[in-house]
């Protein structure tokens, strides 16, 4: 009826209600957003709290996200990265990529800091080194498509794009699930899995 988005009035909100320069009240302000008007499929502060947990064990300077969908997950990642630290992220979707790049330089990460690529994943991942200087990643966040966990995981794989010692965190594999995803990280010999357990967001 508003002829805007549900992502679109939740940073309306967010613009209205959070302090600029602020990622933790960003998030927060995005939380009362999902609890008390809309419901937006973003992290949320209960797996939130993991995935913060998760970067500060591992301290990556080369992050890559796979999912912005509106930059709640991606300004998590960033307030948690160590000095000198790179996030890249990738949306497939331009309108939300459009919400997510206002949601990020709202938090006050510059383009340095966290670089947004706009794409289907399956395209830009080959492309990530040699566009965009990612020699290979430390960290990487998945919260896309679900069906596209094991082959984007796969794709990484054959492109060498991640470092040894690489901890890679997906979300929501048992619900709506992953099943492939799960079965090739557990059974291909390459990694060691722990599943998180942890509530739908909101």
């Amino acid at each position: 009826l508003t002829g805007t988005s549900r992502e679109q009035r939740a940073f309306q909100y967010v613009l209205a209600h959070a302090i600029p320069g602020d990622p933790h009240h960003i998030l927060q302000t995005f939380d009362q957003w999902c609890y008390h008007c809309e419901h937006l499929s973003c992290v949320g502060p209960d797996k939130g709290r993991i995935v913060e947990r998760v970067l500060l064990e591992r301290a990556p300077l080369r992050v890559l996200e796979l999912g912005t969908y509106c930059g709640y997950g991606t300004v998590l990642l960033a307030q948690g990265l160590p000095p000198g630290a790179r996030l890249y992220t990738i949306e497939g979707d331009p309108r939300h990529a459009a919400v997510a790049e206002k949601v990020i330089r709202l938090a006050g990460f510059s383009e340095e800091t966290v670089e947004l690529i706009v794409g289907p994943s399956e395209e830009v991942i080959p492309r990530l080194r040699e566009k965009h200087g990612l020699v290979n990643a430390n960290f990487v966040f998945m919260d896309h498509w679900k069906r596209s966990y094991l082959r984007d995981l796969r794709l990484l794989e054959s492109h060498q794009l991640l470092a040894e010692g690489a901890t890679i965190l997906a979300d929501n594999v048992l619900f709506p699930g992953a099943p492939h995803f799960l079965q090739y990280a557990k059974t291909c010999g390459k990694y060691h899995c722990r599943v998180h357990r942890a509530s739908l967001e909101y």
